[in-house]
Protein backbone atom coordinates (compact mmCIF):
# COMPACT_ATOMS: atom_id res chain seq x y z
CA UNK A 1 0.00 0.00 0.00
CA UNK A 2 1.77 3.23 -1.32
CA UNK A 3 -1.35 5.82 0.86
CA UNK A 4 -0.77 9.16 -0.75
CA UNK A 5 -2.42 12.71 0.20
CA UNK A 6 -2.67 15.83 -1.23
CA UNK A 7 -4.33 19.72 -0.39
CA UNK A 8 -7.31 19.80 -2.45
CA UNK A 9 -9.87 22.98 -2.50
CA UNK A 10 -13.01 22.59 -0.17
CA UNK A 11 -15.19 24.07 -2.10
CA UNK A 12 -14.49 21.84 -5.17
CA UNK A 13 -12.47 23.07 -7.39
CA UNK A 14 -10.05 21.00 -9.37
CA UNK A 15 -7.26 22.39 -7.11
CA UNK A 16 -4.36 20.39 -5.46
CA UNK A 17 -0.73 21.37 -4.01
CA UNK A 18 1.85 18.96 -2.22
CA UNK A 19 1.56 18.85 1.48
CA UNK A 20 5.23 20.34 1.60
CA UNK A 21 3.48 23.84 -0.06
CA UNK A 22 2.82 27.05 1.93
CA UNK A 23 -0.52 27.52 0.86
CA UNK A 24 -3.68 27.84 2.70
CA UNK A 25 -6.41 28.54 0.42
CA UNK A 26 -7.68 27.66 -3.36
CA UNK A 27 -5.49 29.85 -5.53
CA UNK A 28 -8.42 29.59 -8.03
CA UNK A 29 -11.47 30.42 -5.76
CA UNK A 30 -9.83 31.35 -2.23
CA UNK A 31 -11.72 28.59 -0.23
CA UNK A 32 -9.75 27.19 2.22
CA UNK A 33 -8.04 23.75 1.69
CA UNK A 34 -8.89 20.40 2.74
CA UNK A 35 -6.20 17.06 3.26
CA UNK A 36 -7.40 15.00 0.50
CA UNK A 37 -6.41 11.25 1.37
CA UNK A 38 -6.10 8.57 -0.95
CA UNK A 39 -9.18 6.40 0.31
CA UNK A 40 -8.39 3.82 -2.45
CA UNK A 41 -5.15 2.82 -1.60
CA UNK A 42 -6.23 3.13 2.20
CA UNK A 43 -8.94 0.75 1.47
CA UNK A 44 -6.38 -1.98 -0.24
CA UNK A 45 -6.36 -2.72 3.86
CA UNK A 46 -9.84 -3.78 5.45
CA UNK A 47 -11.35 -2.26 8.39
CA UNK A 48 -10.89 -4.95 10.35
CA UNK A 49 -7.34 -4.63 9.41
CA UNK A 50 -7.14 -0.68 10.02
CA UNK A 51 -8.65 -1.75 14.08
CA UNK A 52 -6.07 -4.18 14.86
CA UNK A 53 -2.90 -2.43 13.20
CA UNK A 54 -4.52 0.98 15.63
CA UNK A 55 -4.89 -1.40 18.74
CA UNK A 56 -1.52 -3.22 18.39
CA UNK A 57 0.23 0.48 17.94
CA UNK A 58 -1.78 1.97 21.04
CA UNK A 59 0.13 3.51 23.20
CA UNK A 60 3.22 1.71 22.86
CA UNK A 61 6.78 3.45 22.96
CA UNK A 62 7.62 2.21 19.49
CA UNK A 63 8.78 5.82 17.54
CA UNK A 64 6.48 7.42 16.42
CA UNK A 65 3.36 4.89 16.91
CA UNK A 66 3.29 5.74 20.60
CA UNK A 67 1.39 8.96 20.14
CA UNK A 68 -2.55 9.03 19.47
CA UNK A 69 -2.06 11.07 16.71
CA UNK A 70 0.79 9.21 14.71
CA UNK A 71 -0.25 5.49 15.60
CA UNK A 72 -2.58 6.57 12.56
CA UNK A 73 0.28 7.66 10.57
CA UNK A 74 -1.05 6.59 7.47
CA UNK A 75 -4.32 8.37 7.97
CA UNK A 76 -2.50 11.88 8.83
CA UNK A 77 0.26 12.47 6.90
CA UNK A 78 1.11 8.91 5.09
CA UNK A 79 4.37 9.95 3.52
CA UNK A 80 6.40 12.10 5.77
CA UNK A 81 9.77 10.99 6.83
CA UNK A 82 9.86 9.59 10.70
CA UNK A 83 12.86 12.03 11.15
CA UNK A 84 10.43 15.03 10.60
CA UNK A 85 8.29 14.37 12.74
CA UNK A 86 7.88 16.00 16.43
CA UNK A 87 5.94 14.55 19.13
CA UNK A 88 5.32 14.64 22.69
CA UNK A 89 3.08 11.31 23.17
CA UNK A 90 0.00 13.82 22.63
CA UNK A 91 -3.27 11.70 22.40
CA UNK A 92 -4.24 8.50 24.06
CA UNK A 93 -5.91 10.85 26.52
CA UNK A 94 -8.54 9.35 28.89
CA UNK A 95 -12.09 8.90 28.03
CA UNK A 96 -14.06 9.06 31.90
CA UNK A 97 -17.24 7.52 32.74
CA UNK A 98 -18.97 10.57 34.00
CA UNK A 99 -21.55 8.56 35.86
CA UNK A 100 -22.13 10.44 38.94
CA UNK A 101 -22.72 13.83 37.20
CA UNK A 102 -24.94 11.59 33.99
CA UNK A 103 -27.32 10.30 36.94
CA UNK A 104 -27.36 13.81 38.04
CA UNK A 105 -28.99 14.59 34.07
CA UNK A 106 -31.43 11.57 34.13
CA UNK A 107 -28.50 9.82 31.56
CA UNK A 108 -27.05 6.52 32.25
CA UNK A 109 -23.83 6.63 29.52
CA UNK A 110 -22.53 10.28 29.98
CA UNK A 111 -18.51 10.00 28.95
CA UNK A 112 -16.09 13.23 29.12
CA UNK A 113 -12.84 12.91 26.37
CA UNK A 114 -10.25 14.36 28.45
CA UNK A 115 -8.47 15.97 25.37
CA UNK A 116 -6.66 18.65 28.33
CA UNK A 117 -4.56 15.97 29.65
CA UNK A 118 -1.63 16.25 26.96
CA UNK A 119 1.41 18.11 26.94
CA UNK A 120 0.37 21.31 27.07
CA UNK A 121 -3.25 20.94 28.49
CA UNK A 122 -5.06 21.34 25.36
CA UNK A 123 -6.67 19.49 22.13
CA UNK A 124 -4.46 21.93 20.34
CA UNK A 125 -1.86 19.63 20.67
CA UNK A 126 -3.33 17.48 18.22
CA UNK A 127 -2.98 19.39 15.35
CA UNK A 128 0.03 21.27 16.19
CA UNK A 129 2.29 17.80 16.18
CA UNK A 130 1.43 17.65 12.49
CA UNK A 131 1.97 21.21 11.38
CA UNK A 132 5.37 21.82 13.03
CA UNK A 133 6.43 17.84 12.24
CA UNK A 134 4.91 18.84 8.31
CA UNK A 135 7.22 22.04 8.65
CA UNK A 136 10.38 20.48 9.38
CA UNK A 137 9.47 17.68 6.20
CA UNK A 138 8.98 21.08 4.26
CA UNK A 139 12.61 22.31 5.38
CA UNK A 140 14.21 18.91 5.10
CA UNK A 141 12.93 18.31 1.46
CA UNK A 142 14.66 21.75 0.58
CA UNK A 143 17.57 21.32 2.22
CA UNK A 144 17.69 17.82 0.25
CA UNK A 145 17.70 19.79 -3.05
CA UNK A 146 20.71 22.12 -1.94
CA UNK A 147 18.30 25.25 -0.52
CA UNK A 148 17.88 27.14 2.72
CA UNK A 149 15.04 26.65 5.05
CA UNK A 150 11.78 27.52 2.95
CA UNK A 151 10.15 28.35 6.39
CA UNK A 152 11.97 30.82 8.88
CA UNK A 153 9.10 30.93 11.74
CA UNK A 154 5.75 29.50 12.08
CA UNK A 155 3.05 31.81 13.65
CA UNK A 156 -0.20 31.91 15.33
CA UNK A 157 -3.21 34.20 16.54
CA UNK A 158 -4.27 32.79 19.77
CA UNK A 159 -6.90 33.02 22.93
CA UNK A 160 -3.95 30.86 24.54
CA UNK A 161 -3.74 27.20 24.39
CA UNK A 162 -3.04 27.08 20.19
CA UNK A 163 0.09 29.54 21.75
CA UNK A 164 1.19 26.97 23.83
CA UNK A 165 1.14 24.39 21.47
CA UNK A 166 3.01 25.84 18.88
CA UNK A 167 5.18 27.14 21.34
CA UNK A 168 5.84 23.87 22.85
CA UNK A 169 6.33 21.73 19.55
CA UNK A 170 8.59 24.80 17.67
CA UNK A 171 10.77 24.26 20.82
CA UNK A 172 11.60 21.00 20.57
CA UNK A 173 11.72 21.20 16.70
CA UNK A 174 14.25 24.54 17.07
CA UNK A 175 11.84 26.51 14.68
CA UNK A 176 11.05 30.27 16.12
CA UNK A 177 7.34 30.82 16.91
CA UNK A 178 5.87 34.00 17.12
CA UNK A 179 2.62 34.32 18.90
CA UNK A 180 -0.24 37.02 19.00
CA UNK A 181 -2.42 37.51 21.40
CA UNK A 182 -5.46 39.70 22.56
CA UNK A 183 -4.08 41.67 25.50
CA UNK A 184 -5.50 40.93 28.85
CA UNK A 185 -8.10 37.95 27.00
CA UNK A 186 -5.95 35.08 28.13
CA UNK A 187 -5.66 33.56 31.64
CA UNK A 188 -2.04 33.73 32.96
CA UNK A 189 -1.33 29.96 32.86
CA UNK A 190 -1.91 30.59 28.80
CA UNK A 191 0.22 33.46 28.77
CA UNK A 192 3.17 32.27 30.37
CA UNK A 193 2.89 28.93 28.56
CA UNK A 194 4.54 30.30 25.64
CA UNK A 195 6.98 32.35 26.92
CA UNK A 196 8.34 29.74 29.21
CA UNK A 197 8.90 28.01 25.98
CA UNK A 198 10.92 30.72 24.04
CA UNK A 199 7.89 31.93 21.33
CA UNK A 200 8.12 35.43 20.28
CA UNK A 201 4.77 36.82 22.40
CA UNK A 202 2.80 39.56 21.11
CA UNK A 203 0.22 41.26 22.94
CA UNK A 204 -1.71 42.83 20.90
CA UNK A 205 -5.05 45.90 21.77
CA UNK A 206 -7.51 43.83 20.07
CA UNK A 207 -9.76 40.46 19.76
CA UNK A 208 -9.39 36.99 18.51
CA UNK A 209 -10.45 38.23 15.31
CA UNK A 210 -8.27 41.71 14.98
CA UNK A 211 -5.11 39.40 15.79
CA UNK A 212 -6.24 36.46 12.96
CA UNK A 213 -6.27 39.90 10.65
CA UNK A 214 -2.65 40.71 11.42
CA UNK A 215 -1.43 37.15 11.53
CA UNK A 216 -2.50 36.15 7.75
CA UNK A 217 -1.01 39.45 6.48
CA UNK A 218 2.49 38.21 8.31
CA UNK A 219 2.07 35.13 6.71
CA UNK A 220 1.22 36.28 3.31
CA UNK A 221 4.48 35.84 2.10
CA UNK A 222 4.95 32.21 3.20
CA UNK A 223 8.36 33.19 4.85
CA UNK A 224 6.39 32.58 8.00
CA UNK A 225 4.00 30.11 8.05
CA UNK A 226 0.40 29.58 9.35
CA UNK A 227 -0.80 28.19 12.15
CA UNK A 228 -4.36 28.60 12.91
CA UNK A 229 -6.85 26.17 12.28
CA UNK A 230 -7.33 27.44 8.39
CA UNK A 231 -4.46 25.57 8.41
CA UNK A 232 -5.97 21.73 7.31
CA UNK A 233 -2.88 20.36 8.48
CA UNK A 234 -4.17 20.80 11.82
CA UNK A 235 -7.55 19.33 11.01
CA UNK A 236 -5.67 15.74 10.62
CA UNK A 237 -4.02 15.63 13.50
CA UNK A 238 -7.36 16.56 15.48
CA UNK A 239 -9.60 14.03 13.53
CA UNK A 240 -7.82 11.28 15.81
CA UNK A 241 -9.64 12.69 18.52
CA UNK A 242 -12.77 10.73 16.42
CA UNK A 243 -10.66 7.69 16.27
CA UNK A 244 -9.15 7.22 19.17
CA UNK A 245 -12.91 7.38 21.38
CA UNK A 246 -14.35 4.87 18.95
CA UNK A 247 -11.13 2.71 19.62
CA UNK A 248 -11.64 3.29 23.49
CA UNK A 249 -15.34 2.14 23.17
CA UNK A 250 -13.78 -1.45 20.96
CA UNK A 251 -14.86 0.08 18.10
CA UNK A 252 -18.53 1.23 19.05
CA UNK A 253 -19.79 4.87 17.80
CA UNK A 254 -21.46 6.79 19.92
CA UNK A 255 -25.13 8.53 19.67
CA UNK A 256 -24.14 11.80 20.49
CA UNK A 257 -21.00 13.75 20.40
CA UNK A 258 -21.01 17.29 21.84
CA UNK A 259 -18.35 19.47 21.21
CA UNK A 260 -17.24 23.34 22.48
CA UNK A 261 -17.03 25.35 18.85
CA UNK A 262 -14.83 28.73 18.66
CA UNK A 263 -13.28 29.09 15.63
CA UNK A 264 -14.48 25.37 14.71
CA UNK A 265 -12.15 23.88 13.17
CA UNK A 266 -12.27 21.17 15.75
CA UNK A 267 -15.85 20.11 15.05
CA UNK A 268 -14.55 19.79 11.01
CA UNK A 269 -11.91 17.29 12.50
CA UNK A 270 -13.86 15.26 14.72
CA UNK A 271 -16.75 14.81 11.45
CA UNK A 272 -13.75 14.28 9.10
CA UNK A 273 -12.73 11.41 10.93
CA UNK A 274 -15.89 10.23 11.28
CA UNK A 275 -16.75 9.46 8.09
CA UNK A 276 -12.96 8.05 6.81
CA UNK A 277 -13.73 5.64 9.56
CA UNK A 278 -17.10 5.14 7.83
CA UNK A 279 -15.81 5.08 4.32
CA UNK A 280 -13.05 2.72 5.40
CA UNK A 281 -15.49 0.37 7.07
CA UNK A 282 -14.59 0.57 10.52
CA UNK A 283 -17.67 1.76 11.65
CA UNK A 284 -21.24 1.43 10.37
CA UNK A 285 -22.87 4.43 11.00
CA UNK A 286 -22.64 7.95 12.79
CA UNK A 287 -23.19 9.67 15.67
CA UNK A 288 -25.46 13.11 16.15
CA UNK A 289 -22.64 16.02 16.84
CA UNK A 290 -24.24 19.13 18.95
CA UNK A 291 -21.70 22.39 18.85
CA UNK A 292 -22.16 24.20 22.12
CA UNK A 293 -21.73 27.95 21.80
CA UNK A 294 -20.87 30.83 24.50
CA UNK A 295 -24.08 32.94 23.96
CA UNK A 296 -21.19 35.78 24.07
CA UNK A 297 -19.90 34.42 20.62
CA UNK A 298 -22.48 32.61 18.85
CA UNK A 299 -22.34 33.28 15.03
CA UNK A 300 -23.05 29.67 14.32
CA UNK A 301 -25.57 29.18 16.70
CA UNK A 302 -27.71 32.38 15.16
CA UNK A 303 -27.07 30.32 11.59
CA UNK A 304 -28.71 27.22 12.64
CA UNK A 305 -31.63 28.54 14.17
CA UNK A 306 -32.38 30.45 10.40
CA UNK A 307 -31.90 26.86 9.34
CA UNK A 308 -28.32 27.77 7.70
CA UNK A 309 -29.64 30.33 5.31
CA UNK A 310 -28.44 33.17 6.76
CA UNK A 311 -24.91 33.46 8.31
CA UNK A 312 -23.26 37.03 9.96
CA UNK A 313 -20.34 37.24 11.92
CA UNK A 314 -20.77 38.55 15.34
CA UNK A 315 -18.58 40.72 17.41
CA UNK A 316 -17.74 38.65 20.12
CA UNK A 317 -18.30 39.70 23.67
CA UNK A 318 -16.10 38.60 27.13
CA UNK A 319 -17.34 35.35 27.99
CA UNK A 320 -15.29 33.13 30.59
CA UNK A 321 -15.19 30.75 27.87
CA UNK A 322 -12.77 32.77 26.73
CA UNK A 323 -10.49 30.14 23.75
CA UNK A 324 -13.94 30.75 22.02
CA UNK A 325 -14.29 34.06 22.06
CA UNK A 326 -14.68 34.65 17.87
CA UNK A 327 -17.31 36.32 16.37
CA UNK A 328 -16.04 35.58 12.71
CA UNK A 329 -14.88 31.57 12.74
CA UNK A 330 -12.62 30.47 10.00
CA UNK A 331 -14.26 27.02 9.23
CA UNK A 332 -17.92 28.22 9.65
CA UNK A 333 -18.68 26.36 6.22
CA UNK A 334 -16.94 23.25 7.39
CA UNK A 335 -18.48 23.19 10.69
CA UNK A 336 -22.06 23.62 8.76
CA UNK A 337 -21.35 20.52 6.40
CA UNK A 338 -20.51 18.49 9.02
CA UNK A 339 -23.46 19.67 10.78
CA UNK A 340 -25.43 18.54 7.99
CA UNK A 341 -24.31 15.54 7.50
CA UNK A 342 -24.21 14.28 11.26
CA UNK A 343 -28.13 15.67 11.92
CA UNK A 344 -26.77 18.57 14.27
CA UNK A 345 -27.66 20.59 16.21
CA UNK A 346 -26.44 23.84 17.89
CA UNK A 347 -27.11 24.90 21.58
CA UNK A 348 -25.53 27.69 23.36
CA UNK A 349 -25.04 28.97 27.33
CA UNK A 350 -25.07 32.17 28.83
CA UNK A 351 -22.35 32.83 31.42
CA UNK A 352 -24.14 31.69 34.46
CA UNK A 353 -25.18 28.43 32.61
CA UNK A 354 -21.68 27.44 31.74
CA UNK A 355 -20.28 28.35 34.71
CA UNK A 356 -22.57 26.40 36.93
CA UNK A 357 -22.23 23.25 34.76
CA UNK A 358 -18.61 23.67 35.34
CA UNK A 359 -19.22 24.06 39.30
CA UNK A 360 -21.89 20.94 39.07
CA UNK A 361 -19.47 18.60 37.20
CA UNK A 362 -16.65 19.46 39.27
CA UNK A 363 -18.92 18.22 42.12
CA UNK A 364 -18.92 14.54 40.99
CA UNK A 365 -14.89 14.82 40.73
CA UNK A 366 -14.03 16.36 37.65
CA UNK A 367 -12.21 19.89 37.20
CA UNK A 368 -13.21 21.20 34.01
CA UNK A 369 -12.54 24.12 32.03
CA UNK A 370 -14.79 26.93 30.91
CA UNK A 371 -14.97 25.71 27.19
CA UNK A 372 -15.63 21.90 28.14
CA UNK A 373 -18.59 23.89 30.72
CA UNK A 374 -20.37 25.57 27.64
CA UNK A 375 -20.70 21.82 26.19
CA UNK A 376 -21.78 20.62 29.75
CA UNK A 377 -24.56 23.22 29.93
CA UNK A 378 -25.83 22.34 26.47
CA UNK A 379 -26.01 18.59 27.30
CA UNK A 380 -27.88 19.58 30.16
CA UNK A 381 -30.05 21.12 27.99
CA UNK A 382 -30.43 18.74 25.36
CA UNK A 383 -31.18 16.37 28.03
CA UNK A 384 -33.90 18.46 29.74
CA UNK A 385 -35.76 18.33 26.33
CA UNK A 386 -36.09 14.70 26.24
CA UNK A 387 -33.50 15.32 22.64
CA UNK A 388 -30.52 13.26 23.96
CA UNK A 389 -32.71 9.80 25.58
CA UNK A 390 -32.02 8.45 28.83
CA UNK A 391 -29.88 5.78 27.25
CA UNK A 392 -28.03 7.48 24.50
CA UNK A 393 -24.10 7.11 24.90
CA UNK A 394 -22.61 10.83 24.98
CA UNK A 395 -19.55 11.60 25.03
CA UNK A 396 -18.41 15.66 25.58
CA UNK A 397 -14.94 16.29 24.47
CA UNK A 398 -13.48 18.54 27.32
CA UNK A 399 -10.90 20.51 25.31
CA UNK A 400 -8.32 22.11 28.17
CA UNK A 401 -6.91 21.19 31.34
CA UNK A 402 -9.20 23.28 33.93
CA UNK A 403 -5.63 24.03 36.25
CA UNK A 404 -5.30 26.32 33.44
CA UNK A 405 -8.40 28.43 34.54
CA UNK A 406 -7.72 28.67 38.38
CA UNK A 407 -9.23 32.53 38.30
CA UNK A 408 -12.50 31.50 36.28
CA UNK A 409 -13.14 28.97 39.33
CA UNK A 410 -11.31 31.14 42.35
CA UNK A 411 -13.81 34.17 41.14
CA UNK A 412 -17.00 31.93 40.65
CA UNK A 413 -16.25 30.48 44.07
CA UNK A 414 -15.92 33.84 46.07
CA UNK A 415 -18.93 34.79 43.80
CA UNK A 416 -17.19 37.28 41.55
CA UNK A 417 -17.68 35.75 38.53
CA UNK A 418 -19.41 38.45 35.80
CA UNK A 419 -22.95 37.40 34.62
CA UNK A 420 -22.82 34.57 37.03
CA UNK A 421 -24.08 34.29 40.97
CA UNK A 422 -22.08 31.28 42.04
CA UNK A 423 -25.29 29.38 42.94
CA UNK A 424 -22.95 26.48 43.23
CA UNK A 425 -20.19 27.77 45.24
CA UNK A 426 -18.20 26.52 48.01
CA UNK A 427 -16.02 28.95 49.87
CA UNK A 428 -13.41 27.96 52.95
CA UNK A 429 -15.07 28.23 56.25
CA UNK A 430 -12.56 30.48 58.37
CA UNK A 431 -12.74 29.72 62.37
CA UNK A 432 -10.53 29.65 65.15
CA UNK A 433 -8.55 26.81 66.00
CA UNK A 434 -11.11 25.95 68.48
CA UNK A 435 -12.43 21.95 68.07
CA UNK A 436 -15.72 22.90 69.58
CA UNK A 437 -16.14 25.55 67.09
CA UNK A 438 -14.50 23.49 64.13
CA UNK A 439 -16.87 19.88 65.22
CA UNK A 440 -19.86 22.65 65.08
CA UNK A 441 -19.17 23.91 61.59
CA UNK A 442 -18.57 20.17 60.14
CA UNK A 443 -21.91 19.05 61.66
CA UNK A 444 -23.64 22.16 60.21
CA UNK A 445 -22.52 21.05 56.62
CA UNK A 446 -22.98 17.67 57.28
CA UNK A 447 -26.39 18.00 58.33
CA UNK A 448 -27.72 19.64 54.95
Amino acid sequence: MRAKARFSCFAGCDEHYGLDEVVYRCKRCGALLDVEHDLGALAERSGAAWMQLFDRRWMRTEWPYGSGVWGKLEWVYPDIDPSSIVSFAEGGSNLLWADRYGRSLGLNDVWIKQCGNSHTGSFKDLGMTVLVSAVREMNRRAQLEGQGPRVRAIACASTGDTSAALAAYCAAAEIPALVLLPKDKVSIAQLLQPLANGAIVLSLETDFDGCMKVVQELTADGAIYLANSMNSLRIEGQKTIAVELVQQFDWAVPDWVVIPGGNLGNVYALGKGFLQMKALGLISRLPRICVAQAAHANPLYLAYQKGFDHYEPVKARKTAASAIQIGDPVSIDRAIRVLRQFDGVVEEATEAELADAVARADRTGMYNCPHTGVALAALEKLAKRGTIARDDRVVVISTAHGLKFTEFKRSYHAGELDGADGAYANRPIELPPDVARVREAIDARLAR
